[in-house]
């Protein structure tokens, strides 16, 4: 798999920091260090059909908020048709990104419309990553290969009364994994990014599902972390956000403890079914230690 890496860490995030030597000698993929400037030449090339082309795309495979304006459809279209080239340009089958810019500056412009885009991509088989989580992008290529889906997600809160744990996050979702029709939605300020735009509101379908984490441990080994629950019923909030709640077969609070105790970052790949027998099987192959919780 050839990944794509645009943009930079988030900064501070120091979990999600990779070793890109060790991530190609583990799994055998080339990293593509992007530019920023590479997708603003093909966002500035798009023409008027293009856009047009994109935003009856995202009519016919988002439920598409009335309150998404005209502005920011043509806005997020415009972006959408610069990244499907950038993927197309480079070979991708997956790629990391994260970008903050200055207000402003047309880079913020771009990076501020990425998420319906990312989203198209990730739906047809091309994972991206939020967040610059390489780790994560190669956990959601391996769960998209086993035909699971694998969405990009984050604990964030748990429910000890309905003894659930919540993980979700803001875009890119994954169509297969939805209980219904994605939708795409504005957002007045992102969460703890830059600027405003549109965003995606999904509830993983409910059932049975798998959670793929990969981790670098405290010897600087890579392994696998998996884990399978379910997806349940109930609230959610509405903030543009892959929002879903899950069981697993211990309480909430034990699996809190068993999952970070293996060392993940905070993000992990969500898939629907079990298919944990085929990841250890992966797993073997890779010669890869696997941790099952």
């Amino acid at each position: 798999n050839r990944v794509g890496v645009l943009g930079h860490y988030y900064c501070g995030m120091l979990d999600v920091y990779s070793d890109l030597t060790q991530q190609s000698a583990t799994f055998g993929n080339h990293f593509e260090l992007l530019e920023m400037c590479e997708l603003n030449q093909y966002r500035e090339n798009a023409t008027e059909k293009q856009i047009d082309e994109k935003v009856k795309q995202f009519y016919d495979e988002f439920i598409v908020d009335d309150e998404c304006g005209e502005f920011e459809l043509r806005r997020a279209a415009k972006t959408s048709v610069a990244l499907d080239v950038l993927i197309e340009k480079n070979q991708l089958g997956a790629m990391a990104y994260y970008y903050d810019s200055v207000d402003g500056n047309k880079y913020q412009d771009i990076i501020t419309s990425v998420i319906a885009g990312n989203t198209l991509l990730t739906a047809h088989h091309i994972p991206i990553a939020g967040e610059c989580e390489i780790k994560n992008v190669q956990a959601m290529k391996i769960m998209d290969e086993f035909g699971a889906g694998g969405s990009f997600s984050e604990l964030y809160s748990m429910d000890f009364n309905e003894d659930v744990i919540m993980f979700g996050h803001d875009g890119p979702a994954h169509f297969a994994i939805a209980e219904d029709k994605v939708k795409l939605v504005p957002l007045s300020v992102y969460h703890g990014k830059p600027g405003k735009g549109l965003s995606i509101q999904m509830r993983v379908k409910n059932g049975p599902v798998t959670l793929l984490a990969v981790v670098q441990d405290g010897s600087r080994k890579l392994k696998l972390l998996v884990a399978e629950g379910k997806s349940v019923p109930g609230p959610i909030f509405e903030i543009g956000n892959t929002n879903s709640r899950y069981k697993f077969n211990m309480s909430a609070k034990e699996f809190m403890n068993k999952w970070c105790m293996a060392g993940p970052a905070h993000h992990c790949a969500i898939g629907t079914g079990h298919i944990s027998g085929k990841i250890e099987k992966l797993a073997a192959i890779f010669d890869m230690e696997i941790i099952k919780v």
